[in-house]
């Protein structure tokens, strides 16, 4: 006798799926951009966890996790940027594309967006030493932020810059964060908030960009539909890396 039983995932296993659309033609620009800009449901703000931290119900264990986690992901994103660079044949495109680079790295010791990152988790009581070794990265955290480099490396450049387009959701989540914290968690230094400040001038302008190379580039049904999907893959990045913080540091 044969048994069969139906698996079902747990509702944070995966984000609520976006809308990819199966075209038949391609789409104008502003259509283009709206689909693109639709898939913002499935944007990881949404995860359980965020909702805990703008409700300010996480613990200082949960905020230096995830904090301490993140980092991971924020000097990967250096490295995606420098790939999409160098699988670029555009020197335009390249002209405007580093200065996201610099924004992370800075421009000399002390600066730039990962320094303000460290700063943020010293803030939140965990120790320079401890945030610059990662050796409190979860190995889910790591694979999720080497998969996005490894995107960039590996897929052509126009498809690694609309997996960037996660951009176009950032700054409501900014906003979210830089209201929470003082409110909820007034124990944290206000100027420890500055990467989130940082961002609400440049995500749009990074946004904008990428999403008009997108919108250049992808005129075709083909192409189009490889946009949707770099963008489908970056989001369920994004949300793997939050679940993986959230379970870790989950209080029963």
């Amino acid at each position: 006798m044969t048994m069969t039983a139906t698996l079902s995932a747990a509702s944070l296993a995966a984000p609520p799926p976006p809308a990819i659309p199966q075209l038949e033609r391609p789409l104008g620009s502003e259509a283009l951009a709206d689909g693109l800009r639709s898939f913002s449901t499935s944007y990881y703000a949404r995860h359980p966890f965020h909702q805990l931290m703008h409700e300010g119900r996480l613990t200082p264990l949960q905020l230096r996790g995830w904090v301490a986690n993140r980092l991971a992901y924020q000097r990967a994103i250096p490295r995606k940027d420098a790939a999409i660079i160098s699988n670029c044949p555009d020197p335009e495109v390249r002209r405007e594309w580093i200065q996201r680079i610099i924004d992370h790295d800075g421009t000399g010791p002390g600066t730039g967006g990962i320094e303000l990152w460290i700063r943020l988790g010293e803030a939140l009581g965990v120790p320079r030493e401890e945030m610059v070794d990662e050796r409190h990265v979860l190995p889910g955290v790591r694979m999720a932020a080497e998969s996005y480099v490894t995107f960039c490396k590996t897929k052509p450049w126009i498809e690694a810059v609309a997996s960037s387009l996660t951009e176009l959701f950032a700054p409501d989540l900014m906003r979210k964060r830089i209201a929470a914290f003082p409110e909820h968690y007034p124990w944290i230094r206000a100027e420890a908030l500055d990467y989130f400040k940082s961002r609400l001038v440049q995500a749009p302008r990074d946004s904008q960009q990428g999403l008009m190379l997108v919108q250049l580039h992808c005129t075709t049904v083909e192409s189009q539909q490889r946009a949707f999907e770099a963008l489908a893959f970056k989001l369920e990045m994004l949300w793997v890396m939050i679940d993986t913080i959230h379970n870790a540091y989950r209080e029963s």
